[in-house]
């Protein structure tokens, strides 16, 4: 019997470690992947906060360095805040723009509420075309009755105050009408047909059924208002253009542009001052605006 031997190969050594490639940290991690998924969202915010930071930091310059290529206030010029208030009756603007704009709304409100529920809750013969002659309100421009409305105000002796402008939200408002009227439609009927059996009327209906579950959208409505009439232009031009004791502050702030147009710091200024109310409205009521506008219904 024959063996045949056979020759071992020498163990070869062992291959040495791949080296480990650096990781960056944890977080930073994150935060470049966060970057990657975000980037059109960041570019987008960057566009949109760009121009405030610029209306910004120029109203916290000088009215010589506003004329120039500089983007930096040197030195930063904290008076202007103060010497916007001694230049032109801001507080008198602020006071009128308050009283226009809740007003306003109070009175909206109280017309159009009523008016949104009956729209869309109760059935009655000629309610699709009062409807249809709410929505063409809506889409006809304020240009086309501007003429027959000053007329009649004039008359009134009117002219020269803020109540052309107040007044008419008594007979309610074509948009808020229209957005009130779609929530209400997102309650359910059998709630309000449960209150009619316990022996509510209409009007207890709506007061202690419809308007609790429908605060959403009568917040949403509300701001709507607020700010329309807030920021409003036109109807200040047309009724108090002639009486500066009732300019608001949207008129006041293009008076005083015209009149102090050299000098942008304190126009700037004045337009940061303008804008605070409004941010700070919107900031404290977003989630209610927002869950209002969306129109999803109630939960339960």
């Amino acid at each position: 019997m024959t063996s045949a031997t056979l020759t071992a190969k020498p163990a070869q050594p062992p291959a040495p470690p791949a080296p480990k490639r650096r990781t960056p940290p944890l977080r930073g991690r994150r935060l470049l992947g966060w970057i990657a998924e975000h980037t059109v969202l960041v570019a987008l915010a960057v566009i949109f906060i760009a121009p405030v930071v610029f209306v910004v930091l120029t109203s916290l310059m000088s009215s010589d360095q506003t004329l120039t290529a500089s983007l930096w206030p040197q030195p930063f010029v904290w008076s202007n805040y103060l010497t916007v208030f001694q230049t032109v009756p801001l507080l008198q603007w602020f006071g009128n723009s308050a009283l226009y704009a809740v007003l306003a709304t109070a009175f909206m409100l109280l017309s159009s509420v009523p008016a949104a529920y009956a729209l869309a809750k109760i059935k009655f013969r000629g309610a699709n075309v009062l409807f249809t002659a709410i929505i063409i309100a809506m889409l006809l421009p304020p240009q086309v009755t501007a003429i027959p409305i000053y007329v009649m105000w004039s008359q009134l002796n009117l002219t020269g105050t803020l109540w052309p402008l107040i007044l008419p939200n008594l007979l309610g408002d074509a948009f808020s009408i229209f957005l009130l009227r779609q929530f209400f439609l997102t309650i359910p009927s059998e709630y309000a047909d449960a209150a009619r059996i316990d022996g509510c009327g209409e009007f207890g209906v709506l007061w202690r059924v419809m308007i609790p579950m429908a605060k959403p959208g009568i917040a949403a409505t509300a701001i709507f208002m607020f700010f329309n009439s807030w920021n409003d232009y036109y109807g200040p031009l047309l009724y108090t253009s002639e009486n500066a004791d009732n300019w608001p502050v949207a008129y006041g702030l293009a008076s005083f542009r015209g009149v102090h147009g050299t000098d942008w710091g304190l126009t700037m200024t004045m337009t940061i001052l303008v804008t605070v109310p409004v941010v700070l409205i919107f900031f404290f009521a977003q989630r209610v605006f927002v869950e209002g506008i969306t129109l999803t219904g109630v939960k339960g």
